[in-house]
């Protein structure tokens, strides 16, 4: 178990949104504010890394015929769990979410991660992996969250930052200003990732010839 590399796997280089290209719906609909970013990410994050730990627990009993329905019946647990916890405690983003929370169960990122990850490795990397993973998908949340509330709306955590005068631009809080903003950012990540990339065999080239 490498810790900094699942650690950069999750935030950058195999990030679940910019990279994998998972759970897009939810970052596309939920991202108008940064309480619900937040919400969604910590809810995410509670919910994969709890399904990744007892998915690698039952990972040697679990028929294979049967694995992935076993994996939705352990995430769908503690979705439920978590689902309840807001309701009674957070109830302004529970309702804000809606929909969403009870989605995770199909969560492409969750599901993934239980198939790739934690159903053929120990439970110490299961609960990192699930950690990295989550917090690469909060990342994203809270950089879309962050940019069209202050833009679209002109306020922070719903507190009023910009100038009096400034006209929100009101297309960034639609789903179309979801989708151009999560295109842009998958765009900037695979030209930072390549670009790294060359660099890297670049360098090596170099090493090889001298």
């Amino acid at each position: 178990m490498n810790f900094g590399k699942q650690f950069k796997e999750g935030l950058i280089t195999n990030n679940p949104v910019t990279v994998q290209l998972l759970g897009m719906c939810s970052t596309m609909a939920i991202t108008t504010k940064m309480s619900n970013g937040i919400g969604m990410g910590v809810s995410v994050l509670i919910i994969l890394t709890l399904s990744n730990i007892f998915i690698a627990l039952l990972r040697k009993i679990i028929p294979d015929e049967v694995r992935i329905a076993c994996f939705i019946v352990v995430i769908a647990g503690f979705v439920t769990m978590v689902d309840l916890s807001l309701q009674a405690f957070f109830p302004a983003i529970a309702k804000s979410l809606g929909v969403f929370i009870p989605l995770i169960v199909v969560n492409c990122i969750i599901l993934g991660r239980a198939e790739a990850f934690a159903s053929k490795n120990s439970v110490g990397a299961a609960a990192v992996d699930g950690i990295c993973q989550g917090l690469g998908y909060t990342a994203v949340l809270i950089i879309l969250c962050a940019f069209r509330e202050i833009f679209g709306m002109g306020t922070f955590f719903d507190m009023q930052i910009m100038p009096s005068g400034y006209v929100p631009a009101g297309i960034l809080t639609l789903p179309v200003g979801g989708f151009l903003c999560l295109g842009t950012l998958i765009a900037a990540m695979q030209w930072a990732l390549n670009k790294s990339k060359k660099k890297a065999e670049k360098a090596e080239g170099k090493e090889a010839a001298e």
